[in-house]
């Protein structure tokens, strides 16, 4: 007796097995879905953090436009690899450096000042000023959309935190005893800075 792969299909029968396929395939759109290229993409994508890459406008000094970034997003066992010790209690920390004990203190060359972690364009040298406060101190930043401000709570209300738009980092804080024309005093840890001098022509 011939089994019933051997025996000879019938055009009816080969109507029936493309119809049970086609219901099957059709039925179970997860079938589809997890063999596709995208969906390999997409499960290797949630296997590194997950989703879409978000992502941010910010200035950019040298292109002199608008740039549209992803966001920087790292571990805190990676954060600690990349940064010095002042640098990671800074930024990832929150913490406060020693007045006067910043590099940047009395910098007054021109340049830009960038994050130390993600390298976003934060304040011109044109801003910096002499607050006599012991940390570099700027009347604004390259643009509102680099940086973003956290309300202050209790004592501290009245001097919201500042923090890098692209990474979070904590950068310092804010008062309202600046120079004209803002009447802003930004009052930044020289840890969270990197200074990016401008080639004099």
């Amino acid at each position: 007796m011939r089994t019933f792969l051997e025996q000879p299909m019938r055009r009816s029968d080969f109507l029936k097995v493309g119809l049970a396929v086609a219901g099957a395939f059709f039925l179970c759109p997860h079938l589809r879905w997890e063999r596709t290229p995208l969906a390999e993409a997409a499960g290797e994508t949630a296997a590194h953090g997950g989703g879409m890459e978000e992502t941010v406008k910010v200035y950019s000094v040298e292109k002199k436009a608008f740039v549209t970034v992803g966001k920087v997003v790292k571990t805190d066992t990676e954060w600690k690899q990349m940064l010095e010790f002042e640098q990671y209690v800074v930024t990832r920390e929150k913490g406060t450096e020693e007045p006067f004990s910043g590099q940047y203190v009395d910098t007054r060359e021109k340049g830009v000042y960038r994050c130390v972690c993600c390298g976003n364009d934060l304040f011109l040298s044109d801003a910096k000023y002499d607050s006599g406060t012991g940390w570099p101190s700027f009347h604004a930043p390259v643009a509102e959309e680099n940086i973003r401000r956290e309300p202050g709570s209790g004592p501290l209300a009245v001097r919201p935190e500042v923090l890098c738009r692209r990474c979070d980092a904590h950068l310092g804080h804010m008062f309202p005893d600046g120079p004209k024309p803002t009447g802003l005093r930004y009052c930044i840890n020289s840890a969270a800075l990197v200074f990016i001098r401008t080639e004099s022509k």
